[in-house]
């Protein structure tokens, strides 16, 4: 006859009962070891827009600074363009009367460039002779007409430089109704052809 306790003691050799949650069970892993999926997502996206943000306020410093350059370097040459047209841009014209007076020690200077003068479209008046002799030519003008001095003066080879207002520095007399003096140097005496007679 068996006993009862051997029943209950496993004696139908299938051992002791596992216990539920017993050390012999699986752990299942809780994500805790590393990032998620949804995580790795929502930082990935955050680096995104951040990077997007800063570089946006990097590049707005010299997007502004090289507009306002470019503003002030437009601005400025119309400025000396509209000088240099005023200064050079005159046109020949025959109500423009231009004295040519000889300055230097060559007989006939004064009228070779009486007629270049006229044959650019200036009006001219009689040649005349120097009070004194100069070494360099000169080129004088009435007042409000400097534009028109300057154009002459270019005309015949004579500097900038050379150009000035009309005064008593002249050394010509009988300067009445002339916009324009110009006094031939020895300079430009000497680019005259030895064959010109031209009084003056």
């Amino acid at each position: 006859m068996t006993t009862r306790g051997a029943a209950s003691g496993g004696g139908d050799g299938r051992g002791p009962a596992r216990q539920p949650g017993g050390s012999h069970r699986q752990q299942e892993p809780d994500g805790r070891g590393g990032l998620s999926y949804p995580k790795a997502i929502a930082i990935l996206v955050v680096a995104v827009v951040l990077g997007v943000y800063l570089l946006s306020l990097g590049g707005r410093g010299p997007v502004t600074a090289t507009g306002a350059s470019s503003s002030t370097s437009t601005t400025a040459p119309p400025g000396s363009t509209t000088s240099t047209t005023a200064a050079a841009g005159a046109k020949a014209s025959a109500a423009v009367k231009v004295l040519v007076a000889n300055a230097s020690h060559t007989n006939g200077v004064a009228g070779y460039y009486t007629s270049k003068v006229a044959a650019a479209g200036w009006g001219t008046l009689t040649p005349l002779t120097a009070n004194t002799a100069e070494s360099t030519s000169s080129v004088y003008y009435a007042a409000g007409q400097q534009a028109n001095a300057t154009a002459v003066a270019t005309l015949l080879g004579v500097p900038a430089s050379a150009v000035q207002p009309l005064g008593a520095t002249v050394p010509v007399s009988g300067t009445t109704g002339a916009a324009v003096v110009v006094v031939i140097g020895s300079d430009l005496a000497a680019q005259v052809p030895a064959t010109s007679t031209t009084a003056g």
